[in-house]
């Protein structure tokens, strides 16, 4: 395992307590990064039969629209998870919401669809590498037997990001309009930048990293980590994991509306519960990681088996909803669907740093991410072909969500042997001497 300075460790010119200030409010700032990267992807969802109406489209150009967002998402998370190795987080992280920001002015008047699809393009290329960004940045504060908790915050960013957003942005949305929703986001992004200035400071892993002699990055090392089953098992575990993100984000509140009959205001409650109980899911599933490593439980079982059991269980519950009929339990099978992936995506991605050395993490996980982000690219357009081709309503939703859920299972089960880090670990140093 690659060494990390531990947050009980003083630094020079720092004491542990102080270290440990730093730790919490990297991850305080990274968190609200997650939660502002999830409310600006989530516009879109609950506002869709309005864009929708606006704009002339059916669910198949929606379903585009959705799916845009994640054409450069991948280019993104390769090119500025690269860019970490050479460039310092403190710049990226600030660089990338001004980027944000710059993207949805546009959305502050009516646009056509072809404005509303760049600005989409360009916004999902800028955020591609934003969760492996806030991933990055709490390991370098972080020892490794604790990095699933801090990590488990940032997962739960991507939660309560639309679990806020949806009350106060469905409000804004029926007040006024969608665009307005837009202008909230600029002002909150803004604000973000200016916090960051302020209470942003390098950790100690980027101290020691500033103060030893450059050293080339070696790619052939970066590919024999990207080449192990663990990081490969991972990205399959995020591939499906995020299929169902991508769904909860661009669809579940149209699913809500069209499928289930509710109006706007009341799915804009509604989807608030599936994003309740993944934020709580993904905190409690990194202290529960922590726990069982912290008691010698393999990684393979504490990182990997935890990991793939949460987003098998919601795939399963994914296929489940479209058996039950309206009721109770539809609804209970609706909010385990969406929200218990999110569960693995800050213990799975711990994975990467506790097998990948610190100066090239940031370009493994943006690796990840890219892997990760095609999900968004198809899963939207399954789900809109789906709904558009039974004739939209609850069948259309039940065929689309009966696939995913399939296509989930049967890829959190195949990771599952594959996922093993201390294996991987002893491999890499034998093929390293």
């Amino acid at each position: 395992m690659p060494p990390t300075p531990d947050v009980d460790v003083a630094t020079p010119g720092r004491t542990s307590a102080g270290v440990r200030r730093g730790a919490w409010t990297a991850t305080a700032l990274a968190f609200a990064f997650m939660v502002l990267n999830f409310a600006d992807k989530s516009v879109l969802g609950f506002a869709g039969s309005r864009v929708m109406r606006d704009l002339g489209i059916g669910p198949a150009e929606f379903g585009l629209v959705q799916s845009a967002f994640f054409w450069l998402f991948a280019a993104g998370a390769l090119i500025v998870g690269a860019l970490s190795i050479r460039v310092s987080t403190r710049w990226l992280m600030p660089a990338l919401m001004v980027v944000w920001v710059l993207t949805m002015v546009p959305l502050l008047t009516p646009v056509s669809f072809g404005v509303l699809l760049a600005c989409r393009v360009v916004l999902g290329f800028a955020e591609g590498p934003a969760y492996a960004l806030a991933t990055h940045v709490v390991h370098s504060w972080f020892p490794a037997e604790k990095r699933a908790l801090p990590a488990g915050v940032i997962s739960a960013g991507s939660s309560v990001g639309p679990l806020v957003a949806a009350p106060v942005l469905t409000w804004v949305i029926v007040a006024w309009s969608w665009h307005a929703a837009f202008g909230v986001l600029i002002v909150l992004g803004l604000l973000w930048v200016v916090a960051w200035a302020v209470l942003g400071r390098p950790s100690p892993e980027e101290t020691a990293a500033a103060d030893a002699p450059r050293k080339r990055t070696d790619w052939r090392l970066v590919g024999r980590q990207l080449a192990t089953p663990t990081i490969l098992g991972v990205g399959l575990l995020t591939f499906v994991g995020y299929w169902t993100t991508t769904l909860r984000v661009s669809w579940l509140p149209l699913y809500l509306e069209q499928g289930l009959g509710y109006d706007t205001t009341s799915a804009g409650r509604l989807v608030t519960l599936p994003y309740a109980v993944a934020a709580v899911a993904a905190i409690g599933a990194g202290l529960l990681s922590n726990r069982m490593v912290a008691r010698g439980v393999a990684r393979r079982i504490a990182r990997g088996w935890l990991s793939a059991a949460f987003v098998v269980t919601g795939g399963a519950c994914m296929v489940l909803l479209t058996v039950v009929g309206p009721g109770l339990a539809q609804m209970v099978f609706t909010v385990l669907a969406f929200s218990l992936n999110s569960a693995s995506y800050g213990v799975a991605l711990t994975v990467v740093a506790d097998l990948v050395d610190p100066a090239h993490r940031g370009a493994v996980l943006g690796v990840l991410v890219a892997i990760y982000s095609m999900a968004g690219v198809i899963a939207p357009l399954v789900l809109g072909f789906a709904v558009e081709g039974a004739g939209g309503g609850a069948a259309g939703y039940g065929v689309g969500f009966a696939i995913s859920g399939v296509v989930i299972v049967v890829g959190g089960l195949l990771s599952v042997p594959l996922i093993d880090p201390e294996r991987d670990a002893a491999r890499l140093e034998r093929a390293t001497a």
